[in-house]
């Protein structure tokens, strides 16, 4: 959360489940500009923009929103 905060984008680059069970509402909230580049798959567009992402843009699934 800490390496979030502040940040215009968020990229995750793994799959380990700590990342699964992220609190995607707080770090949007700490984020400068709440956008998510999820290289691995592990949420969905409406879970992110529902967070208050900006944008969500996944890779291989065919994800992708703007609020």
């Amino acid at each position: 959360y800490a390496a979030a905060a502040g940040a215009d984008l968020l990229v995750i680059l793994t799959e380990w489940n700590e990342f699964r069970a992220l609190d995607l509402k707080a770090l949007a909230k700490g984020m400068t500009t709440p956008r998510m580049a999820d290289l691995r798959n592990i949420y969905t567009y409406e879970d992110a923009l529902a967070a208050g992402f900006s944008d969500y843009e996944s890779v291989g699934r065919g994800d992708r929103a703007s609020a």
